[in-house]
């Protein structure tokens, strides 16, 4: 199979588990969306039919009106194009205090009812959810005499709303009113309003511009002419010289900088061939490595006519003195002579070596000085050269200045000559582009938006709440989650029994004789292994006593425990089943209560009993005098007799004697189950660690938290280790298919009965 093939499969594998799921999930908590979604439903329709009904007028208004080129030409106020920001301005114009106090007054709305009703629709709806309230709210009077009030003025512009209409620069206004008229009626005035404000608002703003102009010239022009007299008076007092647009310091300090560059370079290499010399001379004169390292001094050294010399004759004297050596020998006299020869002119070259380096020496000493006295110079001209920029940047800033001034006087006094005689012809930049009609329809409450809105919001909702209440739901409800949570193998589904737990058969009796201590009172929960050997149940605890014989993690399981993280989650039950099935096969068998405390399996089986597990332990009674036999299974029961309070159970349970008892139980039995009390109450399950081989963790369906049983395993860590599996206990098998989507055909009863099995 290629390998997009194997995504395709992977992914359809995704969606159908995440389908499964979403139907296992409605099917789980369908009546809680379905109730949710139906008292959504149910207040939309009362919210329908008790809102009253609002009617919204709308006019639309026009920005930036096209003007006439001479008047955009002479205006005296800058005509910039409508942006965002700008637009939005107009909006909060349109529903300032202002316009709404203007538009009040003009229509006489300061004693409208339905204005100087606080919040009318909450208030409509309760009235009419309570007949009784028939009071209204008085009206208000207003606040000043001819003022509308604040509340007035909150209620109409809770009504009013402007917004723009695409990307254009129209806006439209609304109002709302239960009148379709008056609303038609205000709103046309609030347009009418705003486009008057804005015309009284241009023509003001140009009387004040054009009497704050005259003003302005007058201090512009003093202003300019003092700004040119202070340029002038500076460069005189600060004396500034400039040659080809560029001062006399910079050019200083450029040839100062070149200067400095040549004289560092000399200086450097002065150094190093001084370094080189005081290098050679550092070398031993007798030896060869003065003779070749001449050559790394420089041309000094190569043309100097004097070491030249020398060092010809050295290398004369030391090919005679190769050549005497091989005939005569090293130690001959003749090779002595030569040899000292050849030592006198090493001596002479190193002294001509020792006079060219005081000469070098002496060179880079003169170089050093001449980069300093220039490094100098460079110091004092920086020095000058920021006194100068400084007083430059001055001139600067005050040639700017004037000249700046010297502009805008100009400007101004354009714009005042030729904007002068506009002065009386403001035009506004809005305008009406369509009046408001009575609305035929109501606006709101919209019915279909408000249906749908809650039946969708209902059902949404009921999914929320749903959802939250399934993560909320922190119990046992599949194996799967045992196995998650616990990572402990889930080794049965125990379903939940329907069978009468009344007694059967005649009374037992607790008599000395053997004999007579029968287990004639088992309840029918403890026989549905046996009375119902082919039923769902009968298979599950099969599936118990398979896992045990199978564990690899012990070699023996012969001592098996069954508990519980809490009481009442069917350990007993689970025990005594598991001990009556192993019975039924032929194995010799025993289950031992080793409840102390509440001993409830002996209160089934054998109430009456006088001697028990302690009893033995203690020696007051042997083993044969306190066991019980099933005769229908032959199964062996030791119980407990609780003869008074016991304290200090997990000290009985430590004690040697009842290790060295379930020694003997080991010994006389093929299997021994023991019934021990829960996990968290009590610390008596530690205390039977050493005593079984292995644990069986009952966990009821849908009522054990997970938190408590993780717990639980938590503070008992040998008891964690030991554990076989778990069993989860009185399962509902019909709703387990609500739950997991993956094995949901798993539950079905047909499968069983197909194999004359019953599903209950």
């Amino acid at each position: 199979m290629s390998g997009q093939g194997q995504f395709d499969q992977k992914e359809d594998g995704g969606i159908g588990e995440l389908i499964k799921f979403g139907i296992t999930f409605l099917r789980r908590q369908y009546l809680m969306i379905a109730v949710t979604a139906a008292l959504s439903t149910a207040a939309s329709l009362l919210y329908l039919r008790l809102a009253p009904p609002t009617y919204s007028a709308q006019v639309q208004v026009l920005l930036g009106n096209t003007r006439a080129q001479f008047v955009q030409q002479q205006s005296l106020l800058t005509e910039p194009a409508f942006d965002v920001s700008q637009i939005e301005t107009q909006l909060q114009l349109l529903k300032s205090r202002a316009t709404a106090a203007a538009v009040i007054e003009q229509l006489k709305l300061a004693n409208d009812p339905e204005l100087n009703e606080a919040e009318p629709s909450l208030l409509s709806l309760w009235q009419r959810l309570r007949p009784s309230v028939t009071s209204r709210p008085k009206d208000r009077q207003p606040e000043l005499q001819g003022q509308p009030s604040e509340a007035v003025i909150d209620s109409f512009l809770d009504r009013l709303s402007a917004n723009r209409i695409g990307y254009s620069n129209i806006i439209e206004i609304n109002f709302n009113s239960s009148d379709p008229g008056r609303a038609a009626d205000i709103v046309n005035a609030v347009a009418k309003a705003y486009v008057a404000d804005q015309l009284d608002a241009k023509f003001d703003a140009n009387r004040k511009a054009t009497s704050w102009l005259q003003e302005r010239l007058r201090d512009l022009g003093e202003q300019a002419l003092t700004a040119q007299r202070a340029v002038d008076a500076y460069k005189a007092q600060n004396n500034i010289v400039s040659s080809d647009g560029k001062s006399i310091g910079d050019q200083q300090i450029t040839e100062l900088n070149a200067r400095l560059a040549a004289a560092r370079a000399q200086n450097s290499e002065a150094r190093a061939k001084l370094t080189r010399y005081e290098n050679l001379l550092g070398t031993d004169p007798a030896k060869s490595t003065l003779i070749v390292g001449l050559d790394a001094i420089g041309p000094d050294a190569t043309t100097s006519s004097i070491i030249t010399a020398l060092r010809q004759q050295y290398l004369e004297l030391s090919r005679r003195e190769a050549e005497l050596s091989a005939r005569v020998g090293r130690d001959h006299l003749a090779v002595v002579n030569v040899r000292n020869r050849k030592h006198e002119f090493s001596n002479s070259i190193f002294e001509e070596v020792k006079r060219l380096a005081g000469i070098s020496r002496s060179e880079f000493e003169l170089a050093t000085q001449r980069q300093q006295e220039i490094e100098k110079q460079l110091a004092q001209a920086v020095s000058q050269s920021r006194s100068t920029n400084s007083a430059e940047l001055t001139i600067k800033d005050l040639e700017s200045r004037a000249k700046g001034l010297r502009n805008l006087y100009d400007t101004f006094l354009q714009r005042y000559v030729g904007s002068s005689q506009q002065e009386t012809f403001p035009i506004t930049e809005t305008r009406v582009v369509f009046p408001a009609s009575p609305p035929q329809t109501k606006s709101k409450p919209k019915t279909k938006l408000v249906l749908a809105f809650g039946i969708l919001g209902g059902l949404a909702l009921g999914v929320a709440l749903a959802f939250v209440r399934d993560v909320m739901d922190r119990v046992f409800r599949t194996s799967s989650q045992i196995e998650a949570a616990l990572e402990i193998p889930c080794l049965s589904l125990v379903p939940l029994l329907r069978t009468p737990t009344g007694s059967t058969g005649r009374p037992s009796r607790a008599e000395d004789d053997p004999k007579q201590r029968t287990l004639s009172t088992v309840p029918a929960i403890h026989r549905a292994v046996v009375g119902m050997p082919l039923s769902r149940f009968a298979e599950a605890i099969r599936s118990i006593k398979l896992a045990i014989d199978h564990n690899p993690a012990k070699i023996s399981n012969q001592v098996i425990g069954i508990t519980s993280a809490l009481p009442n989650e069917g350990k007993t039950t689970i025990a005594a089943s598991l001990a009556q099935l192993i019975a039924q096969s032929g194995k010799r068998a025993i289950i031992v209560d080793c409840d102390l405390r509440n001993p409830s399996l002996t209160a089934s089986l054998a109430p009456k009993a006088l001697a028990g597990l302690i009893e033995v332990a203690s020696g007051n009674r042997s083993l044969e005098e306190a066991i019980w036999r099933d005769p229908q299974t032959n199964l062996s029961f030791l119980p407990v007799v609780r003869k008074g309070p016991l304290i200090h159970t997990s000290e009985i349970l430590c004690a040697e004697t009842i290790s060295r008892l379930f020694d003997r139980l080991r010994a006389s039995y093929d299997y021994v189950v023991v019934d021990l009390p829960p996990l968290s109450p009590l610390v008596d399950v530690r205390a039977t660690a050493p005593l079984v081989d292995c644990f069986v963790l009952v966990v009821e369906w849908g009522r054990t938290k997970i938190d408590v049983v993780q717990h639980a395993l938590h503070t008992a860590p040998t008891i964690h280790e030991s554990l076989v599996g778990t069993v989860l206990n009185k399962t509902d098998i019909k709703a387990m298919a609500r739950y997991d989507a993956n094995r949901s055909d798993y539950y079905d009863d047909s499968h069983y009965i197909r194999y004359g099995l019953s599903g209950s």
